[in-house]
């Protein structure tokens, strides 16, 4: 067995075992996707009220914008759905020693330590995001061609990986002050700047959130291509990828550096 197929057996084990967890709570999990269809509802209700007073934010639409909002929203369950329980938990394990089981497993402790739970819930809200982004489509009388498809599914997976990469540094961070579920729970509303449009933004705030912090990047790079298919999609995408290298090899060399400094809290 090679071994991204050993990890892929690994991985689908975790995934099986929290779909067994969440369907034994058959009430909590229908309750969750109801709040989620109404948060994006009120993303709707907003996106109306604010577009009968103007016409266009920047140069988007009002069903591009919510094309936008769909895609943030599949970005965001997706992001949740595989990682956000796992990387939030990680300082508590660092905090009680149990970080230690993760690194006496035969395979990479940042592997381990990111794929422990799966929530079946979210990848059902993602349902609806992209359910909105059709409708978006429907009304712009937009119908993207392959290509448009293929770039922007690519796009989702980008901006999932800069959501995972961000919030792991954050979370590494425990390694020095412990306790950092503020940060890494202050970081799930700070990514949610990403649902507007990049025109909003001026300045070093637009500078160091398309760049160090690239979450500007994750909705709008996506929507733009499903959209707009007259424009250069490979200008925004070429960022995007750049971003996403760069966010996802800082995580990494963040965390072997915080590793080396590890002694266990239950030693």
């Amino acid at each position: 067995m090679s071994l991204l197929q050993r990890y892929g057996a690994i991985y689908w084990m975790m995934i099986r075992n929290s779909l067994i967890r969440e369907l034994s709570f058959k009430a909590n999990f229908l309750l969750w996707i109801v709040v989620e269809v109404f948060w994006f509802v009120g993303q709707f209700a907003f996106v109306e009220v604010m577009f009968q007073f103007v016409d266009r934010i920047g140069d988007w639409t009002k069903w591009e914008v919510v094309a936008l909002i769909g895609t943030h929203q599949l970005i965001g369950q997706i992001f949740q759905a595989f990682f956000y329980v796992n990387l939030s938990n990680l300082p508590e394990l660092i905090r009680t020693g149990r970080l230690d089981i993760m690194l006496l497993l035969p395979v990479d402790a940042q592997f381990a330590v990111s794929t422990r739970q799966f929530g079946m819930d979210n990848i059902v809200s993602a349902t609806v995001g992209a359910g909105f982004v059709s409708l978006a489509l429907v009304k712009l009388s937009v119908v993207p061609g392959l290509l448009q498809i293929a770039l922007y599914l690519a796009a989702v997976a980008l901006g999932v990986a800069i959501h995972y990469a961000v919030l792991f540094s954050l979370a590494t961070m425990a390694f020095w002050i412990v306790r950092a579920q503020g940060i890494v729970y202050g970081y799930f509303n700070l990514f949610n700047i990403g649902r507007y449009p990049a025109d909003v933004f001026r300045g070093p705030f637009k500078r160091i959130f398309s760049t160090v912090i690239p979450v500007i990047l994750v909705a709008n790079v996506p929507a733009r291509l499903l959209v707009r298919a007259w424009e250069n999609p490979f200008p925004a995408l070429g960022r995007l990828l750049a971003a996403t290298a760069f966010t996802l090899l800082a995580s990494r060399l963040f965390w072997l550096h915080a590793l080396r400094r590890y002694s266990s809290a239950s030693s």
